[in-house]
């Protein structure tokens, strides 16, 4: 194995305690916490239940299980679509919000601003790609950040998805996305 890889395996064994360490001083299981973490960088097409269970890989009757754990403990509200009938979206409620505060995904983002050396930018595109390759390999949705896909639109009067043709809010762009796909890759 090389030392990247040996690196690379062992930042996800530490993320992974801290996540469990989260959890357990909150009285929730990892992924609980996992979805709120999630749900919070989540935009508008991937703020939904099925959308959960893509990114984790994980049952629609996990995502089920812990959303209603998450909505009784008054973390997570869930919102009908004005568009679409049966859809909901889910939305962090302020006291899920207010537990994510000092949460593993802040400390890792202070962890990588205090590291020596590192150019924020540089390593978010190293990883981005490293991203990609791994969900190329392993068959998976890519989810990432709107603002890097092929059908981010630019325009004069603001941001589109070139996919669905809606116009995108300046902060529904910098939140991840399911429909996600790597500049350079067909639509």
């Amino acid at each position: 194995m090389s030392l990247a890889a040996t690196l690379l395996e062992r930042l996800a064994a530490l993320i992974h305690q801290s996540v469990r360490d989260d959890a357990a001083r909150h009285g929730l299981l990892p992924i609980q916490l996992q979805v709120l973490a999630y749900l919070a960088q989540a935009n508008h097409y991937s703020d939904i239940p099925i959308a959960v269970a893509e990114y984790f890989g994980v049952t629609r009757g996990t995502v089920s299980q812990t959303l209603s754990v998450l909505e009784r403990r008054g973390l997570v509200a869930k919102r009908p679509d004005s568009k679409h009938g049966k859809r909901i979206h889910l939305h962090l409620t302020e006291a899920g919000r207010a537990l994510l505060k000092d949460s593993w995904a802040n400390r890792l983002a202070r962890a990588l601003e205090e590291a020596p050396g590192v150019e924020e930018e540089t390593l978010e595109e190293g990883l981005r790609g490293f991203l990609v390759a791994l969900q190329r390999q392993n068959h998976h949705r890519a989810f990432n950040v709107c603002k890097h896909c092929v059908h981010f639109l630019e325009e004069a009067e603001g941001y589109r998805c070139g996919l669905t043709k809606e116009p995108l809010a300046v902060e529904q762009t910098l939140k991840i996305c399911r429909e996600w796909t790597p500049p350079g890759d067909k639509a």
